[in-house]
């Protein structure tokens, strides 16, 4: 008994002295690149700016768009309307943040359902300016068929212009949530 405790204190004071474990860098996910993702990652921060979004659920709002982080973040926070009103959660607003984890492209979605689900691009096209992202995990969420948005399609149409398709899923199905339309809003000369 002895020993085994004297063997247990060296094997513990021999991995402190070898400090801490190195990090796993996560895989790449499956049927992206690496390069596709970085190219794909340029493009979202090409995005840095602020735009007006229409849904096809009938709302209006604004949204801004910029990079954190030296570069490594590129977050889109709003979602109020210009006066305060109507969007899709009037006086809310949710997140969205896009990062490299080592060679995958994901998101987290900070989500007025007030849980944080994060996706990864399982599929990227159009030399990057086509994504779709897909359900990895989740924060605050009890189980996987609680309520979450669960996919997102990105289209970047153009310099001014891009466009997502959200779904939603729950309770074992997943659905259609809504098209969102945006547009870039110029930037007025100070």
């Amino acid at each position: 008994m002895r020993q085994g405790r004297r063997l247990l204190a060296a094997a513990i004071f021999c991995s402190a002295l070898a400090g801490p474990a190195a990090a796993v860098e996560p895989s790449p996910a499956p049927g992206v690149s690496p390069q596709a993702a970085r190219d794909a990652f340029a493009h979202i921060k090409a995005l840095a700016g602020r735009w007006r979004g229409s849904s096809t659920r009938g709302w209006t709002d604004e949204v801004r768009i910029r990079t954190i982080a030296g570069g490594s973040a590129v977050v889109q926070d709003g979602g109020g309307s210009p006066e305060g009103a109507g969007g899709a959660h009037p006086g809310q607003e949710m997140m969205t943040v896009f990062y490299l984890d080592g060679d995958r492209l994901m998101l987290t979605h900070y989500c007025v359902a007030r849980n944080h689900p994060r996706l990864v691009a399982r599929e990227v096209g159009d030399g990057g300016r086509t994504l779709v992202f897909r359900f990895l995990d989740a924060a605050n969420l009890q189980s996987r068929d609680h309520g979450h948005m669960d996919a997102v399609v990105l289209r970047i149409l153009g310099d001014d212009r891009f466009a997502t398709r959200w779904t939603w899923y729950d309770q074992g199905s997943e659905k259609w949530m809504e098209d969102i339309e945006r547009t870039r809003i110029a930037d007025v000369a100070r």
